[in-house]
C-alpha cells in the first residue's frame, strides 16, 4: 500500500502526532517499556520500514508508524545514541492532504504491526463510516475479512463514549463493555451505565444484560418476531443495530399490547370451536396464580355411525404405520415423519370418542400464554368463583381415583411448585458443576468417550452433551433465590474468552482454544457441561448409580448454591408452614404462637428465619435451619420414590394443546 505514495525525507525534529493515528487513545502504547525493544532495533538496523505521513500545519505528522515515531523521539533525547538528532533525516512515505482514508491507512499498518488495543480497532472501524464516509462492503473490501466480522467491530466502536473511557480505564472489563452492545442506542447504553454504577460499583456482562433486556425487545426474540409486523405497522419506534438481529422493538409495552391482542384472538378461535364459555390471554403462564383454578376434562362418549367408522379407519392406518415404524432401516427424517402422523390420528380418535359436558362447557374456558416460542392453549380451566364443590363432580376436591383429597396438614407439593423445584435444583447443581471444573470435565468426556466406544445404553441420560443449551421453565424466575445465579455469573465471568472472537474464522477461534491452558480449558468444559443440566430431583441410584455419585461428590450440600425465600414459601400452605417450623426445624413454641397469625406473616417469619438464623436459635435449631429444603431436592435425601408430587389438580397429558 505505501508504494504508491511520493517517498520524502524528514527530519526527526518535524515529525509530529497524527490526530487520524488509530493508537492515539492509547498513551500507554508509548511508553518506553513498550518500544526498547524497538528502540534498540533502530539503533542497530536502522529504521527498515518508512514512516507514513501527511502535511498538516507545515509539520510532517505521522499516519502510520508512531510506535517508530516515538522510538526516534527516544533516541535523540538519548545522548549516547550516536547520529540520532533533531535535525536528522529518514526515510518517510507523503500522503497526499486531500487523502480521504487516513483512518485506514493508519488502521491498515497496524493491524500488521504489534496487536492493537481491542477498543482502538472498535473505534478506528466506526471512525472510518463516520468521518471517512465508508461502509462496511467498503472497508470488509479493504482488509480482506467478511462484511459481518466489520459490522461486529463497528457495533463495539459504537458503544457509548461514556462506556469505552470506562473499559480504557479498566473500571470495567471489556467483555462488560461489549455486553451494551446488545442494544443500539447510545441513550439507553448510558442510562443503564449509569443506573448499574450507583448500584454496584463492580458490573458484570450478565448484569448489563439482563437490564438491558427491560429497555426492549430484540427483533430476534421469539416474541419480536412474533409481533414486528404488526409494531412496524403501528409506528413503533425500532433502535436498529448494524447487525439486524440485534435491532430492538423499543416499545416494550407496545410489543406487550400486540402480544396479548394476538394471544386472546387465538384463545377466543379455540373457545369458540371447542364451545368453552370464556377465552382469556397471559403473556406467561402464571401456574402459583392459576393454583386457585379448576379444570374440566372431557368423558368418553358413544360415537355414532360416521365417527365409529372413522375411528375403524384411523385403527386399522395405525397398525400399517406402527409395521413401517419397526423397520430398522428407515431413516430418521421418515421415522419422525411416522411418528407425527401417529400422534395426529390417536388425537383424532380421542376428539371423536371424548366430549366436554354441556355443563363443564358453560363454566370452563380456555386461556393462551406465550411459551417455548410459541401459543400454548390451555384448556378447560375453572375460574375460582365458578368451581363446583360437589362429592364426586368433576373439579370438586375429590381426586379421579376416588381417594379422598390429602390432609391440609399434610405436605404434597402441587405439581406447579414440584416442576419450578426441579428447576431451581437445576440451577444449583449447575452452579456446583461450574465451581468444580476438574471434576465435571473428567465426567464429560467420560460420556463423551463411554457413548461412543461403549456399546448398549448410554452412561447417563442426566447430562446433555451436543453443544446445546437447556431451557429451564419456571412459573416465578424473578422470584427466586438468586445465590446459583450469582455463582455461575462469577464463573462466566472467570472464563479467559479471548478466542471466542466473532470477527474470527472458526478455525482461527479454534487454534486460539487449543493455546488455552489446560485449567482454563477445564473451566469452559465445566460451564458448557452445567449449561446442559436438566430440571430434576435427587437421583435414584437404581435409575443413574453416576450422577447420584456425581451429585453427592460435587453438591452434598444444595443449601451452598441455593436458599429458600419467600417465592418458596408463598406456595407453601399455611398449615405446612407451621409442620415445618415445628416438626422440622424443632421451633415448636413459635409454631403454636404464629398458628394464630396470617399466613402473609408466617411467611415473612420464615424468609427472616432462612435469609440470617436468629441469635436466639439453639445449635440443632440453627443446624436444621441450614441443612433444610424440600426433601427430594437435597443430594444426600430421600430417594425420588419417596418423595414423589402430588397434583392438587391432575393434568394429563393432553391438558396442553399447542397452536402455531
Amino acid at each position: 500500500m505505501t508504494t504508491s505514495f511520493k517517498p520524502v525525507s524528514v527530519a526527526i525534529g518535524d515529525l509530529v502526532s497524527h490526530p487520524a493515528n488509530v493508537r492515539s487513545n492509547s498513551p500507554e502504547t508509548y511508553d518506553p517499556e513498550n518500544i526498547a525493544h524497538l528502540k534498540a532495533s533502530i539503533t542497530v538496523l536502522g529504521l527498515l520500514q518508512p514512516l507514513m505521513v501527511q502535511k498538516l500545519d507545515g509539520k510532517y505528522a505521522v499516519l502510520a508508524g508512531g510506535r517508530r515515531h516515538a522510538a526516534l523521539k527516544e533516541l535523540v533525547a538519548d545522548r549516547a545514541a550516536k547520529g540520532f538528532t533533531a535535525k536528522a533525516k529518514i526515510d518517510c512515505r507523503l500522503v497526499p492532504e486531500d487523502c480521504d482514508v487516513t483512518t485506514a491507512l493508519s488502521l491498515a499498518e497496524n493491524i500488521t504491526q504489534a496487536p492493537m488495543n481491542a477498543i482502538d480497532e472498535f473505534e478506528a472501524f466506526a471512525r472510518m463510516m463516520e468521518v471517512d464516509d465508508q461502509t462496511p462492503e467498503t472497508i470488509a473490501k479493504t482488509f480482506g475479512t467478511t462484511v459481518a466480522a466489520v459490522k461486529g467491530r463497528l457495533r463495539y466502536g459504537l458503544i457509548h463514549p461514556d462506556i469505552r473511557a470506562a473499559a480504557r480505564a479498566k473500571t470495567i472489563t471489556l467483555d462488560t463493555m461489549k455486553a451494551f452492545a446488545e442494544h443500539p442506542s447510545q441513550e439507553v447504553q448510558r442510562e443503564v451505565f449509569e443506573a448499574l454504577t450507583k448500584e454496584d460499583s463492580y458490573l458484570q456482562a450478565y448484569t448489563v444484560r439482563q437490564a438491558l433486556k427491560s429497555r426492549g425487545v430484540q427483533v430476534s426474540d421469539d416474541i419480536g418476531a412474533f409481533v414486528r409486523e404488526d409494531y412496524e405497522a403501528r409506528g413503533g419506534a425500532i433502535a436498529a443495530d448494524l447487525l439486524e438481529e440485534h435491532s430492538v422493538l423499543e416499545d416494550a409495552s407496545l410489543v406487550e399490547t400486540i402480544l396479548l391482542e394476538k394471544l386472546g384472538a387465538t384463545a377466543e378461535e379455540a373457545r369458540a370451536k371447542l364451545g368453552f364459555a370464556w377465552a382469556d390471554a397471559m403473556v406467561r403462564y402464571d401456574y402459583a396464580t392459576m393454583a386457585d383454578y379448576g379444570r374440566v376434562y372431557p368423558g368418553p362418549i358413544e360415537p355414532d355411525e360416521a365417527a365409529q367408522k372413522r375411528i375403524d379407519e384411523i385403527t386399522t392406518e395405525l397398525e400399517q404405520l406402527q409395521l413401517e415404524m419397526e423397520d430398522e432401516g428407515l431413516e430418521d427424517g421418515a421415522y419422525n415423519a411416522l411418528y407425527e402422523r401417529v400422534d395426529a390420528l390417536e388425537e383424532e380418535a380421542r376428539d371423536l370418542q371424548e366430549a366436554y359436558s354441556a355443563e363443564d362447557l358453560a363454566r370452563s374456558g380456555v386461556i393462551a400464554s406465550w411459551q417455548g416460542g410459541q401459543i400454548t392453549l390451555h384448556v378447560g380451566l375453572v375460574r375460582p368463583e365458578d368451581t363446583v364443590k360437589v362429592e364426586g363432580a368433576r373439579g370438586s376436591s375429590v381426586n379421579p381415583t376416588g381417594e379422598e383429597a390429602p390432609d391440609a396438614g399434610e405436605i404434597t407439593y402441587p405439581a406447579s411448585l414440584a416442576e419450578d423445584l426441579k428447576t431451581e435444583r437445576a440451577m444449583a447443581l449447575g452452579a456446583a458443576m461450574a465451581l468444580h471444573p476438574e471434576a465435571t470435565l473428567d465426567l464429560t468426556l467420560f460420556k463423551l468417550v463411554s457413548d461412543v466406544l461403549a456399546s448398549g445404553m448410554s452412561v447417563t441420560q442426566a447430562i446433555k452433551v451436543d453443544a446445546r443449551k437447556e431451557y429451564r421453565n419456571h412459573a416465578k424466575m424473578d422470584e427466586i433465590d438468586e445465590t446459583s445465579l450469582e455463582q455461575v455469573a462469577a464463573a462466566q465471568d472467570a472464563l479467559d474468552l479471548s478466542w471466542l472472537d466473532d470477527t474470527r474464522a472458526p478455525a482461527d477461534q479454534f487454534a486460539a482454544f487449543r493455546a488455552l491452558k489446560p485449567g482454563e480449558k477445564a473451566k469452559l468444559v465445566a460451564y458448557a457441561t452445567a449449561s446442559t443440566t436438566q430440571s430434576c430431583f435427587t437421583r435414584d441410584r437404581q435409575r443413574d448409580s453416576l450422577m447420584h455419585a456425581f451429585e453427592i461428590e460435587i453438591m452434598p450440600d444444595i443449601r451452598a448454591h441455593w436458599t429458600p425465600n419467600a417465592a418458596l414459601f408463598n406456595r407453601f400452605k399455611k398449615a405446612w408452614l407451621l409442620k415445618i417450623l415445628g416438626e422440622d426445624l424443632g421451633l415448636a413454641q413459635e409454631a403454636v404462637t404464629l398458628a394464630s397469625s396470617s399466613k402473609k406473616e408466617i411467611v415473612a417469619f420464615c424468609d427472616k428465619l432462612f435469609a440470617e438464623p436468629f441469635a436466639t436459635l439453639t445449635d440443632a435449631q440453627r443446624a436444621a435451619v441450614a441443612a433444610w429444603c424440600p426433601p427430594m431436592m437435597q443430594t444426600a435425601g430421600v430417594a425420588c420414590d419417596e418423595a414423589e408430587p402430588t397434583a392438587e389438580n391432575p393434568e394429563p397429558e393432553s391438558e396442553v394443546a399447542q397452536a402455531a
